[in-house]
């Protein structure tokens, strides 16, 4: 899990930068949309809302932004229409890669993904081929230096979370989906500040990649999907050594 930590870190700090935020924006409003008009505008009877506008807010995006976002998408009409498509293959190094979408042109998306796993020496593969190796959980990373494991675990336990995993510099509670919104609220009564939150496909293993040609080769795939319109998340069972990956960052 720790690959997909520090991948999640690489995306925070190229986040930073104004165009960057602009693309984060772009995926977080489809995603409030698309759940207002699937489970209605009232946050407290859809979860998915609730989720998303939370990851809203985590961003610092503008409320007028999300309360937009949420009557376009609650208003009914003929707006814009998603499909929501998860692709699969493997990347640089035989590392699983999953790329969730929400395309309004499935043929433009599929032909996009698939130019950039052969750029990276990668393969689109069928449906099924990796799902398989991930598990859906929710995550909240919590920085290390903010509190001690012993209290984030006794606040994440009693809050409902699964475990707590600590990894170099984070610490990841683990959650099931369902209880997500309700232990990531409860921690944010308890004072607890993330880094992130959100629902994930967490791989059950990890390949290391000691190789730095592949491991170029894995990030620039990774970078190019996440940069993608169509694309919401992107998640792959990768790990790469400390020193190799602030060399890459």
């Amino acid at each position: 899990m720790s690959g997909h930590s520090k991948w999640s870190t690489i995306k925070r700090k190229k986040g930073a930068n104004d165009a960057k935020r602009g693309k984060i924006f772009t995926k977080l409003i489809k995603e409030i949309t698309v759940a207002a008009r699937q489970g209605g505008g009232d946050p407290e009877g859809n979860p998915r809302l609730r989720s998303a506008i939370a990851a809203a807010k985590a961003e610092n995006m503008p409320k007028d932004n999300i309360a937009r976002a949420i009557a376009k998408g609650s208003g009914g009409g003929d707006g814009e229409t998603y499909d929501e498509i998860l692709y699969e293959g493997y990347g640089p190094g035989g590392v699983a890669v999953l790329v969730e979408c929400m395309t309004d042109n499935r043929n433009r998306t599929v032909a996009d993904v698939r130019h950039y796993f052969s750029k990276s020496n990668g393969n689109l593969g069928e449906n099924g081929c990796v799902a398989w190796m991930f598990d859906k959980k929710g995550q909240i990373l919590v920085d290390k230096a903010t509190i001690s494991e012993e209290e984030l675990m006794d606040k994440a336990l009693e809050a409902g979370a699964e475990d707590v995993v600590e990894d170099e510099n984070e610490y990841q509670v683990l959650i099931d989906p369902d209880e997500f919104n309700d232990v990531r609220e409860s921690l944010e009564e308890q004072g607890v500040s993330f880094l992130e939150a959100s629902i994930s496909m967490l791989p059950q293993n990890t390949i290391e990649v000691s190789d730095e040609k592949i491991a170029t080769a894995l990030l620039k795939l990774l970078e190019n999907l996440e940069d993608h319109d169509d694309v919401q998340k992107v998640h792959a069972n990768f790990d790469i050594d400390s020193g190799l990956m602030e060399k890459l960052s």
